[in-house]
């Protein structure tokens, strides 16, 4: 048996990899990918903070594979017990033009459907995205229509349907997960909690524009050990979840979380949207310090309202509360830091 990881130098797959090497040191873990880990990822901004431990190793075995092409040519020979995990995307936004978007995950998504296809691979974990839901205060359930309205939310949903007509093939045999994480938190995460973390650390972080948005949320080893809870309880069949804490929590929650964990003391004051949207688009103009534009402010200003009641009332065991979550983080990194 193989566990394929398209994405495994990712965030997400690093995790992933660790879990399944610590649950079985023997298991074959595969990492196809186009960055070989150890290298900082193209499109993390600043200095890159790689998931894995200093001096850690990934258990995993590269091979360099492009999704966007035809999977062929491994160095093993798949078998339909395999579990393939599809990792594979471009995904920040906004950052890339929107060609990419739909190139690496629609097409990734038919190409690795087709390799599934070929070995008679029977199961596929998916990772997609609250942003099929697209951007409103509503809450929004598994059962909520999508509305994307961005090219990224628009290239994972049509992923998502590629996906399901795999599993429709042949859906008595065939076993597919998708699910559409809030923010996933964790060491080396590289994105919004951290520079949460740091923009609270050097008083550079204000609550824009309003101290209740509604940031859901998943700590990465809950997502990872949820993946593998659903692969070892739902033999077939086909499922969403959205992947997040129920309920959802404010932005001041978590910054008041972050500072108890981490015993930061800092005071952060509340800049109305009136005086933070014109001082953004200012400090865009001189190359986006800190993450800091007009898109990604307006983004932290709208609520992502998701609901994990799903998840929650699913009958898996939670390892972590958020506040558990955090400080396994801040274990992680020694003490020091969220990062």
């Amino acid at each position: 048996m193989n566990y394929i990881i398209t994405g495994g130098t990712g965030f997400i797959g690093t995790h992933l990899t660790k879990l399944l090497l610590t649950e079985d040191s023997k298991a074959k873990v595969w990492n196809l990918d186009i960055v070989k880990p150890g290298n900082p990822l193209a499109l993390v901004p600043g200095k890159y903070h790689s998931p894995l431990c200093e001096g850690e190793m990934l258990g995993s075995t590269f091979i360099k594979c492009d999704v966007r092409n035809p999977i062929d040519g491994l160095p093993f020979t798949p078998t339909p017990d395999d579990v393939i995990f599809n990792f594979a995307a471009v995904h920040r936004t906004p950052g890339s033009p929107d060609y990419d978007y739909f190139e690496t995950n629609i097409r990734g998504a038919e190409n690795v459907t087709a390799f599934a296809e070929k070995f008679g691979i029977k199961r596929i974990v998916f990772t997609s995205s609250i942003a099929p839901y697209g951007a409103a205060e509503e809450l929004k359930k598994e059962t909520t229509l999508p509305s994307p309205n961005t090219p990224y939310g628009i290239s994972k949903l049509v992923a998502e349907k590629v996906h399901q007509i795999w599993q429709a093939r042949d859906a008595e045999n065939r076993q597919l997960t998708i699910l559409r994480p809030g923010v996933v938190f964790g060491r080396g995460e590289n994105g919004n909690f951290t520079r949460l973390y740091w923009g609270i650390r050097k008083h550079k972080f204000a609550y824009p524009g309003r101290k209740d948005t509604i940031k859901a949320c998943i700590y990465v080893k809950e997502l990872v050990n949820f993946m593998l809870y659903r692969l070892r309880n739902h033999p077939h069949g086909v499922e969403l979840y959205n992947c997040c804490y129920e309920p959802a929590y404010t932005i001041e929650h978590i910054c008041n979380a972050m500072k108890k964990v981490t015993g930061l003391k800092t005071y952060i004051p509340y800049v109305p949207s009136k005086v933070l949207l014109p001082a953004a688009a200012m400090i865009g103009c001189f190359g986006a310090p800190m993450g800091i534009c007009p898109a990604r402010v307006k983004k932290l200003m709208i609520s992502t309202n998701i609901s994990g009641e799903k998840l929650k009332a699913c009958g898996y065991p939670f390892k972590y509360t958020f506040e558990d979550a955090l400080a396994d983080w801040f274990k992680d990194n020694r003490g020091m830091c969220l990062e």
